[in-house]
């Protein structure tokens, strides 16, 4: 099976259609390169999946139909499941307990709880009129790089507050260069010695999963060498989602040993001056504000501050050899450069914020223009809304986007936000399209569940967004942030003002 080929199929809503279908799946996995035991737990995932949808998404004599694409991504394999049936929250299914209902097979819950334990990744997506969606992902077996480094490796190499030892004081001679395959391994023992396991994607600590994003071009990785083939640090453009045509700044680390010789600049400058495979018309980057380096080098490259992203991490976020405030969850800046002049967009922020929107807008020389809706209130053509939520439980954060409003869309987010918060997400950062109108109307009523302005983030997937936060049983304090440039201190001192609970 090739990388980019896609199987589809649509079955009616019969039970007796699911052994044709683990037949398929299973022959698309093994060309895939999976083993029999993932086989067997991706037939079982699928095998529970296919039993909800037909159980609860239609009716008992309900005569309809169901799509399954199952794609080939550059880590494993995904399966979509795509119906329109009634509307459904996987999340409102009681909780099932392994240890309390080990006898109870008709445990409510049951079959989202075995799918979650054999597949990697479970995703649900609400799509409004167009229906739900489920995703399951299994990745191929690929070794972290905990399993190749010794036991002496594993240990902290820099004791708190203490600076890293330096090779040589004065300059080296080293190349910057396109990643070769054999070096993901350095690039992930990299990462781990200059932020133990603690970056917000995991990829990075996968030498083959390195390879085949950079394979596939969804990852750009750029290294540095010394002259003696010592590996000196890494920088990547990753591309967000397949067709994205703008990319992040990230996997940024040199390692403590080679730092002050001038690495990170030359890698950045590397990344923004190769040829790209695809169109590349913006670049963003997430800086932490607990030190100022990250944010000093993105505004040397013309990046600029148009976010504040509040308690995304925890405190525990390692940045070995630099010294910074670890008292509260850390924070990130988010900048934004244009690779080439964007169109003027027509644009309706709310009224409240119009003014600090033009102006982020102005700091990155862009001129849109900006709207007020003909109508005097919101009209929805739909009753369900097209939302999307990305859970990070390892950083106790979540991201909501809203694709399109529906006239529920208050009741659903609050919904949503109750249970982020039941499971103990400490963020969630909230994105809805400018150029949307019902923007203009449905962010105040947001802000009036304790969400508040945290920014703007341009050209999404959905176009440029307007960004609110809700912080759930934070403590903060904004004067520990740190902040490089006169535009990020002007947009906390605006975001604090905000902040109901400031």
């Amino acid at each position: 099976m090739k990388k980019s080929d896609v199987f589809k199929i649509t079955l009616t809503n019969d039970i007796y259609y699911l052994p044709i279908v683990q037949v398929c799946i299973r022959e698309i996995a093994k060309k895939i390169g999976f083993d029999d035991e993932d086989i067997y737990k991706i037939e079982l995932g699928l095998e529970e999946t296919y039993t909800n949808i037909i159980k609860h998404a239609f009716e008992d004599d309900e005569d309809n139909t169901f799509e399954i694409i199952c794609e080939h991504i550059p880590k494993g394999i995904r399966i979509i499941f795509k119906e329109k049936g009634i509307p459904f929250d996987p999340n409102r299914l009681p909780h099932f307990s392994l240890a309390e209902e080990i006898d109870d097979i008709s445990s409510s819950g049951l079959g989202t709880y075995l799918t979650k334990e054999v597949m990697d990744e479970v995703l649900f997506r609400n799509l409004g009129p167009q229906g739900k969606e489920t995703h399951l992902v299994k990745y191929l077996k690929s070794r972290n790089i905990r399993e190749s480094l010794t036991e002496a490796e594993l240990k902290p190499e820099i004791k708190p507050h203490e600076k890293p030892q330096q090779i040589t004081t004065g300059k080296i001679e080293y190349e910057v260069r396109l990643m070769e395959p054999e070096e993901a391994i350095e690039i992930s023992r990299g990462a781990y010695k200059s932020h133990g396991y603690t970056f917000f994607d995991d990829n990075i600590y996968y030498p083959e999963q390195i390879v085949e994003l950079n394979k596939t071009g969804q990852m750009i990785s750029a290294v540095a060498v010394s002259k003696e083939k010592g590996f000196m640090g890494h920088a990547a453009l990753v591309y967000p989602y397949l067709g994205a045509q703008i990319a992040e700044l990230n996997f940024i680390f040199v390692n403590p040993e080679y730092r002050g010789q001038g690495c990170m600049n030359r890698l950045i400058d590397f990344l923004f001056q190769i040829k790209k495979p695809n169109i590349l018309k913006g670049v963003y980057a997430y800086a932490v504000t607990n030190h100022i380096f990250t944010q000093k080098t993105m505004y040397k490259f013309g990046l600029v501050d148009c976010g504040i992203e509040l308690a995304t991490s925890p405190a525990t976020w390692i940045f070995k050899g630099i010294d910074g405030d670890t008292s509260q969850r850390i924070s990130v800046s988010l900048s934004f450069k244009y690779m080439e002049p964007p169109p003027s967009l027509n644009l309706y922020p709310p009224e409240k914020h119009m003014a600090m929107i033009k102006k982020i807008y102005s700091w990155m020389n862009v001129k849109n223009n900006y709207m007020i809706p003909e109508i005097s209130e919101p009209v929805f053509t739909n009753e369900r809304s097209n939302i999307e939520t990305t859970i990070h439980a390892s950083e106790g954060s979540a991201e909501i986007f809203i694709n399109n409003f529906g006239s529920n869309i208050i009741r659903e987010i609050k919904t949503l936000t109750k249970d982020l918060c039941i499971k103990q997400m400490s963020s969630i950062t909230l994105f809805l399209s400018l150029e949307d109108p019902m923007t203009y109307f449905i962010a105040p009523e947001l802000e009036k569940m304790d969400y508040f302005f945290s920014g703007i983030m341009p050209q999404t997937a959905h176009g440029d967004s307007l960004i609110l936060q809700y912080l759930n049983n934070v403590a903060f304090n904004y004067d520990k942030l740190m902040i490089y440039t006169d535009f990020g201190k002007e947009l906390v001192s605006y975001i604090k003002s905000c902040d109901p609970y400031a």
